[in-house]
């Protein structure tokens, strides 16, 4: 499922925006055609324009109610009502989904192949999330400030550790999420507490929130599609 509403607060209209040639949304569209292991894929959005340009790219699209695509609406949301649509319409009742967020753009069809296998290989877990390790930004290098200014550690055992002796820590990139059906269905949740992790290198993230963002998406985009990334 890739959720494209055409409302945004960090930067306006960004699904249809151009990053390295191309509109944003296509990139996620890509990597979804190209997967193997998916029955299907579809956009979820509210808006024309969206739905226009995500058909020319080759997606189906489940048109998204507009209190669903409010800037209060939260992914899971969409992402129920679109796969109780696509249920509907195809009499198939499916074994998980994948959440493509076009806001992280560099992902390939078998990124999306790896972590479906991932979740079928293990019965035990119930999700999968793409993470990078967190170098630069290590929790043993980060403060909250208290009081009057006091700098307090966020892990005081680390914080005078040599970065070779800190413990490998990894964040969230946003390109790929995949759960069970029933997670999202009774839970109401993509990640649950039995999540793998699939591993992608940190050079590749490019999550967009903000107008710097797109600018450094649309240079690192252009990179990786180059083969020079």
């Amino acid at each position: 499922m890739i959720p494209a509403r055409g409302g945004s607060k960090g930067v306006h209209r960004k699904n249809v925006r151009t990053v390295a040639g191309e509109p944003l949304i296509a990139y996620a569209i890509r990597a979804a055609r190209a997967s193997t292991l998916l029955t299907t894929f579809v956009t979820s959005t509210d808006d024309e324009e969206i739905a226009e340009l995500a058909r020319r790219h080759g997606s189906p699209v489940v048109q998204r109610p507009p209190e669903l695509a409010g800037d209060e609406s939260n992914v899971v949301t969409a992402m129920l009502h679109a796969l109780g649509e696509e249920e509907r319409d195809s009499g198939q009742t499916y074994d998980g989904v994948v959440l493509l967020q076009p806001t992280s753009p560099i992902r390939t069809g078998d990124d999306v192949d790896a972590v479906i296998e991932m979740l079928a290989d293990d019965p035990t877990a119930d999700s999968v999330v793409s993470v990078y390790v967190v170098e630069d930004a290590h929790p043993g290098r980060m403060y909250t400030v208290r009081g009057e200014e006091w700098l307090e550690p966020m892990h005081g055992d680390w914080e005078r550790a040599l970065r070779q002796e800190l413990p490998s820590v990894y964040h969230r990139n946003g390109a790929l999420y995949a759960c069970r059906r029933e997670l999202l269905i009774d839970c109401h949740m993509v990640m649950g507490r039995r999540k793998k992790a699939y591993v992608m290198p940190r050079k590749f993230t490019t999550n967009i929130d903000d107008e710097v963002d797109l600018l450094y998406a649309d240079l690192v985009v252009g990179l990786w599609k180059e083969g020079r990334l």
